[in-house]
């Protein structure tokens, strides 16, 4: 595939600091075995990743904003323009040596998603994709998997500790339990929708996220031809933190599974 110069930017940033978290996640499987743990190199190989993507996309874009897992806001001259970043989505994997997280990297442009990266260094997947000219992973154009009914689908959910005590979130998992032919959780809502655009997933449902968890997934999960919004049907997925995605099918009837829940 032809990438746009944009796009290219964007991959060359989500790259090197994909190369830094590889290099990391080797020492962090040595650091398994220590008493104390990997947790503060963990800590650290995520702020080398954040500041890694901010000085690259400063360096080929140096007027757009940005807002980052790990340093906030950070206001730029043209405001239309806004990158989303997680640079470690999946930080509990990478902590304990699984090899499932991502760089995500998103663009907004006037309050619209316009592109997106999500790189796995370790499996050597990098998923990119611009609003209108569809998603691909490494090269290869992406679809969302064509099942529709839901006995017969897998759904990814998240279960962070937030969500393990609240009593919503367990009737939803019950409910879709008790339907789907089974339910994933990988730890990493970037991994996640990158593989529901890939058809590896048949749907996704999750709350309590913020945009950079999600902001470069929405877009891939759009451009494989899937359907994504919030739990009410709309547009809200920043402000309301969930989610719903999957294709037009399965996306109803994920939907139709919680709507007793809310």
């Amino acid at each position: 595939m032809a990438r746009s110069a944009l796009l290219n930017v964007m991959v060359a940033a989500v790259l090197k600091a994909g190369r830094g978290l590889a290099r990391d996640f080797g020492e962090v499987e040595n650091l398994q075995v220590s008493v104390k743990g990997p947790g503060d190199f963990v800590s650290a190989a995520d702020h080398r990743a954040d500041k890694t993507l901010i000085a690259e996309l400063r360096k080929a874009r140096p007027t757009y904003a940005f807002l980052t897992e790990e340093s906030g806001t950070l206001e730029g001259e043209d405001a239309t323009n806004r990158w989303i970043i997680d640079p470690l989505d999946g930080t509990t994997n990478f902590l304990h040596g699984l090899p499932v997280f991502a760089v995500s990297l998103g663009l907004e442009r006037e309050g619209q998603l316009v592109a997106g990266v999500i790189y796995n260094p370790i499996l050597n997947e990098l998923y990119t994709v611009e609003r209108g000219a569809g998603a691909f992973l490494n090269d290869k154009r992406l679809r969302v998997a064509g099942r529709k009914e839901i006995g017969d689908a897998v759904i990814s959910t998240g279960c962070g500790p937030k969500l393990r005590t609240e009593e919503t979130y367990l009737a939803e998992y019950r409910r879709l339990l008790g339907v789907a032919a089974g339910i994933r959780s990988t730890g990493s809502a970037a991994m996640d929708l990158a593989w529901v655009a890939s058809g590896r997933l048949d749907g996704y449902w999750h709350h309590g996220l913020s945009p950079w968890d999600i902001a470069a997934g929405i877009l891939l999960v759009r451009e494989a031809g899937g359907r994504v919004t919030d739990f009410d049907g709309g547009d809200a997925m920043f402000t309301k933190g969930s989610i719903v995605a999957g294709n037009e099918a399965i996306h109803a009837r994920v939907r139709a599974a919680l709507a007793p829940q809310r």
